[in-house]
């Protein structure tokens, strides 16, 4: 993880005790789940996709869509709620999303989506927590 400060920070500890071994591996040491693994991938109700590391708000669903990779996808994230950084990890460029509370690493955002922002945000699954519209 970068040395910023987030409004919400843990020790090691307490992120272990917090997330499962595979949100962990995800989201403090930026891995990646395996595609198609995750229920979330086929959530299509109303409701608010928000970071498991810190609660936080994330996405709505009328922004999510099916792209075909295997893991949930966004048009675009609620104002304020992600930050981006330059990933050159695997020996490419990519530019990474991480949650703009706490940090932890979400996914990668790519410039091939569909309208209106034609931008693909490919997060983890395991990353969210869905709460339906009441």
């Amino acid at each position: 993880m970068d040395a910023h400060a987030y409004p919400v920070t843990r020790t090691d500890a307490e992120w272990r005790q917090k997330l499962t071994p595979e949100q962990y591996q995800v989201m403090r040491e930026h891995g990646t789940e395996r595609p198609g693994s995750c229920a979330l991938l086929h959530e299509h109700r109303q409701g608010t996709f928000a970071c498991a590391g810190c609660d936080t708000p994330l996405f709505g669903s009328t922004l999510k869509f099916e792209s075909g990779t295997g893991w949930p996808s966004f048009n675009d994230p609620i104002s304020g709620s992600v930050a981006t950084t330059t990933d050159r990890s695997y020996g490419m460029t990519r530019t990474e999303v991480h949650c703009a509370t706490c940090g932890s690493h979400l996914g990668h955002v790519f410039p091939d989506g569909p309208p209106p922002t034609g931008l693909r945000y490919c997060i983890n699954g395991v990353a969210l927590n869905f709460t339906p519209k009441e």
